[in-house]
């Protein structure tokens, strides 16, 4: 049904959650883009792309994605307060792991449909070669 809202809650600044005070309806759609901001951003889907395999510690994070540990400690919060990942402590080491065994099937959905662009990209950049080639002025050689 065209111009159908669902509307939801939307988490607000600082944490709070839920309805009522501190928060407003939004229209699905825009849930949507909200939640796909969160995903663009490279070193928050490469975080999502190791913890898919299995948990990680954040040294191990920070060797595999090799960023300064300000910066993952910031997209890693990014993710925590998106509901996307889930810290433990143990002793000193904080690991991390998927909220959602979903979002793995996202990311493999998103590495096909990008895989599909491509392919489609360089079919496209053959076929312009091809007819560049075909329509290219031949240079004689002097006798």
């Amino acid at each position: 049904m065209h111009g159908a809202r669902t509307t939801a809650a939307v988490r607000r600044p600082g944490g709070r959650s839920g309805r009522g005070a501190g928060t407003v309806s939004a229209p699905l759609y825009q849930l949507k883009a909200e939640f796909f901001k969160t995903l663009g951003h490279p070193v928050r889907i490469r975080v999502l792309e190791l913890l898919s395999e299995r948990e990680h510690a954040v040294s191990e994070m920070l060797t595999e994605i090799g960023v300064e540990a300000a910066h993952l400690s910031q997209q890693l919060a990014v993710l925590r307060r998106a509901n996307l990942v889930v810290p433990r402590r143990e002793g000193s080491a904080v690991y991390y792991s998927l909220a959602n065994p979903q979002v793995a099937e996202l990311l493999r959905v998103a590495r096909s449909i990008l895989s599909g662009v491509l392919a489609g990209q360089a079919e496209l950049l053959a076929d312009l070669k091809a007819a560049e080639s075909a329509t290219a002025p031949r240079h004689r050689k002097p006798s």
